[in-house]
């Protein structure tokens, strides 16, 4: 807004207008106490000791780099190259916002595109689009596609999908017409499929899983993508990335979308955020895709180009058949992502994600042999598990305090019934050493 000089004329007739005859009067119901306060505020810092200060702030969290971290629950402790940080930090990437105007903007479209094909590649679905703000708005974003793609009123998501992400989606869903109905879990932690068969019927939108789910076990989907479509629903999947290069992608299900945290793929755990929501779909299904998606074409002298394209949002279509403007600079995010991708290549990938299982199925196995402790060993996991405890996880956590070990996420927090339970994680960022420490500690406890 430009700046609109006020003559004092203008002002004598706004005070009429108003009915007063002074500014002094219009204000005089407030408290003296408020119209002048005295503001304690300190003199000013010079440099060198406001980064004192900061690092003295600093110094009283407790990091992964100062603690030895074995929680996971959605948000993992990976290794990054450091070639993620210093290509991300290049300033034509670091301070670049939306592209909107393709012609300024070709480098982060085509950061965009390059991300997008490695998604898809990674999920085994057609099409991706620039990814949303995290794993947990971009599941109700397909949750919000099968509802409208199927003009149907219900979907179904399992009880062992990441209780925060059911969480965002009730509130998506508050105040609409739509319905979310949950279906169980089994005591070996996989989702109760006679439960999930008699709750699809012909008003279900689609049906919400995640593999690895939230208790670290793989889910065996066999015929649930074939059940859902012969009942006109779709078929959606959560899941952890790195799985994907050891475990059958959401594609090979049969999935018609894939969503998720993109967080392992290169983005640190930054105290929850920024994330990366990464979503794709279908080609049948790609008009409907929420957010931004990036195209490859030719400009007016037939050299490569990249554009937004099937941009449905409501700023380019009727308001009434746009679908979700849910994205923003998180290009950042995604080009990190796409970065660490590419640095390990496929073998990398599953060279990351055989660690994962190896350190996850070792730890298991000793924490199996520590009396007081219970541990399914049958259940497939990719790099987290349940652990049943004699003690609460109150103590065992007070216990490991003092040897600067975090053990873990406390399952009762989510599901009431499950006291004495916790959440184990174990990534390749932990070497043998490492695990034999964490194992020696509980078992003091």
């Amino acid at each position: 807004m430009h700046y609109q000089p006020m003559t004092e004329e203008d002002k004598r007739q706004m005070l009429v207008e108003i009915g007063v005859s002074s500014f002094n009067d219009l204000i005089s119901k407030i408290p003296k106490s408020l119209r002048n306060p005295k503001m304690q505020i300190p003199e000013g810092l010079s440099e060198i000791e406001i980064q004192r200060l900061l690092k003295e702030f600093g110094s009283k969290n407790a990091t992964s780099k100062d603690y030895l971290s074995f929680m996971g629950g959605g948000s993992y402790e990976h290794f990054i190259p450091a070639a993620v940080a210093q290509i991300t930090g290049r300033q034509e990437f670091y301070t670049a916002y939306t592209p909107y105007q393709p012609e300024a903007a070709q480098g982060t479209l085509q950061a965009i595109y390059e991300f997008q094909s490695l998604i898809t590649e990674l999920t085994g679905l057609d099409i991706s689009n620039a990814s949303h703000y995290d794993g947990s708005t971009s599941m109700a974003e397909a949750a919000l596609l099968a509802l409208r793609h199927t003009d149907r009123t219900k979907i179904l998501v399992a009880r062992s999908v990441h209780p925060h992400y059911r969480q965002v989606l009730k509130t998506y869903l508050e105040g609409t017409h739509y319905e979310i109905e949950e279906f169980d879990f089994q005591p070996d932690k996989t989702f109760n499929r006679k439960d999930f068969s008699e709750k699809v019927k012909e008003n279900v939108a689609g049906a919400i899983f995640q593999t690895p789910n939230f208790f670290g076990v793989v889910e065996n989907l066999e015929g649930i993508s074939e059940e859902l479509h012969a009942q006109g629903a779709l078929l959606i999947m959560v899941g952890h990335p790195l799985a994907m290069s050891v475990v059958k992608s959401p594609g090979e299900w049969g999935a018609d979308v894939a969503c998720g945290e993109g967080q392992p793929l290169g983005i640190p755990l930054q105290f929850g955020g920024p994330y990366l929501g990464y979503f794709s779909t279908t080609r049948a299904l790609m008009r409907r895709i929420p957010g931004r998606l990036c195209g490859l074409t030719q400009d007016s002298d037939g050299k490569r180009a990249y554009v937004l394209t099937l941009q449905a949002r409501e700023q380019h279509i009727r308001r009434e058949r746009a679908a979700s403007n849910i994205c923003t600079n998180q290009a950042l995010c995604a080009l990190a992502a796409c970065v660490y991708m590419t640095l390990l290549g496929k073998e990398g990938m599953r060279e990351v994600g055989e660690l994962n299982l190896d350190r996850a199925n070792y730890l298991r196995q000793k924490i199996s042999e520590i009396k007081g402790f219970t541990v399914d060993l049958k259940a497939p996991i990719f790099n987290e598990f349940v652990v049943k405890s004699q003690k609460t996880f109150a103590e065992i956590q007070k216990k490991l305090a003092p040897n600067k070990i975090l053990p873990g996420i406390d399952l009762s927090i989510f599901y009431p019934q499950m006291e004495n339970y916790f959440l184990i994680c174990a990534t390749e960022t932990k070497t043998k050493e490492d695990l034999d420490h964490f194992v020696e500690a509980l078992s003091q406890c």
